[in-house]
């Protein structure tokens, strides 16, 4: 067996177009990778496989704009690994996008949906864009060209978008229509994370910080920490950060510090949630409640909290944050918050970190409940689809637990040891061709 690499050895990347740096989110997931390979046994061989993107496309979308000028945007859509199914994962509207971020971003679930053990390979796409300085039109008419440059690749048993940062059901609505109408056929299972009437699932909208919320329950109970009276310091407060905010708060726990685009917020009593999603649903963020103290956006990292909560973009939580956070749980509710760097100071002074492969897999397991709903024109109440995500959850925890357990592991190394040896298998499997 041979030995963990260095977290300061700087990953080489397979591919001459891509140049990543340990922290960036390329050269992050390649160390990812590289610290599982001792625990792979024979598969370890194909390993390789989780190295390289199987298909990388990069289309020019060009768009009117409202006042009769042509614009261009770059878009991107990257499918890591199709060993176990369909490509699966979210598409985002940023001005940092790039195919780097992309292609990690789609490894990430590719290792998720085995975790969860998920039919699913891992994809994502993005557009380099401030969806912000868009009118309603304008961003219809780029997200549908997008759908249509794209559409060489994506399909219900090809590869299967989903909302993520700044896109939404009305952005999947419109990418369902723009691919129906260019097949001829009314394709609802094309994209994830549609509206209700248009074929999509309940419980989707919370779903991903309701898998937060249920992998961070089990991690506080086996760590012994009691949710009742739990501080949670939430960074990012979009669907994700604020849905897992409410549960806790549900279960006995208060929210004490709230970070997003917006601004830094803290009260050390705890926030009241319905007067704080009231306030971000009308100021658009945080930014300004009047209940809390504003902190310096850096001072976040020192709130004294009992569980962490990043939910907001990747790289986040940097080895010298690290080294300030007072939590004993960090629930990564973002991909890629943490960089390896910083995994391994949380993990030395014994902060326990439940990884976002699996912290996060919540949405993506509604996502696919979605797909079988689309497919069989048969719909669940949200009660029924909360038990069974909560079920899948659970189980697929457990099985990264033990398997931490026994190799003596942190859970990210064992998230990916379970999820890349599902995926070796596939590929050994099924063999090359020709």
């Amino acid at each position: 067996m041979s030995a963990t690499p260095a977290a300061s050895s700087a990953p080489l990347s397979p591919l001459s177009f891509v140049h990543p740096t340990p922290d960036s989110p390329w050269g992050t997931y390649l160390m990812q990778v590289d610290r599982v390979v001792p625990y792979l046994g024979h598969l370890a061989r194909w390993v390789e496989t989780l190295k390289r993107p199987k298909r990388a496309l990069i289309v020019d979308i060009p768009i009117e704009l409202d006042d009769g000028s042509v614009a261009h945007f770059e878009g991107y859509r990257v499918q890591h690994n199709l060993s176990r199914g369909p490509g699966k994962g979210g598409v985002r509207y940023h001005p940092d996008v790039t195919l780097e971020e992309v292609m990690a971003l789609s490894a990430w679930m590719s290792i998720k949906n085995a975790a969860v053990n998920l039919p699913y390979g891992g994809a994502k796409g993005g557009i380099r864009v401030d969806p912000k300085r868009l009118s309603k039109k304008e961003l219809e008419r780029m997200t549908r060209r997008y759908t249509s440059e794209i559409g060489i690749i994506i399909g219900p048993q090809q590869d299967i978008p989903a909302p993520d940062v700044n896109t939404n059901p009305q952005i999947m609505a419109w990418m369902m229509d723009t691919y129906s109408m260019n097949t001829g056929t009314t394709a609802t299972g094309v994209v994830t994370g549609k509206p209700i009437h248009l074929g999509g699932s309940l419980g989707r909208v919370k779903a991903t910080g309701r898998g937060v919320f249920v992998t961070g329950r089990e991690a506080a109970r086996r760590i012994g920490l009691d949710l009742q009276g739990a501080r949670v310091a939430v960074q990012g407060f979009g669907n994700v950060g604020s849905s897992a905010a409410e549960l806790f708060v549900q279960a006995g726990g208060k929210i004490v510090a709230v970070q997003d685009h917006s601004g830094t917020i803290f009260n050390g009593d705890g926030f009241d949630m319905s007067d704080l999603l009231a306030h971000v649903k009308d100021a658009g963020g945080v930014g300004g409640f009047a209940a809390g103290e504003v902190l310096d956006g850096e001072a976040f990292w020192d709130v004294p909290c009992d569980i962490l909560i990043p939910a907001a973009l990747e790289g986040q939580i940097t080895a010298q944050r690290a080294r300030r956070v007072t939590a004993r749980l960090v629930l990564e509710g973002a991909n890629g918050p943490t960089v390896p760097t910083a995994d391994d100071i949380l993990a030395e002074r014994g902060i326990l970190v439940v990884p976002d492969v699996i912290c996060n897999a919540g949405g993506v397991t509604v996502s696919y409940f979605e797909w079988v709903q689309d497919f069989s024109s048969f719909f669940w109440t949200e009660d029924e689809i909360n038990v069974r995500l909560d079920k899948i959850m659970v189980g697929a925890l457990k099985k990264i637990w033990d398997t931490a357990d026994r190799h003596q592991i942190t859970l990210r190394t064992a998230t990916f040891a379970v999820a890349c040896e599902r995926i070796l298998t596939a590929r050994e499997e099924r063999g090359l061709y020709p």
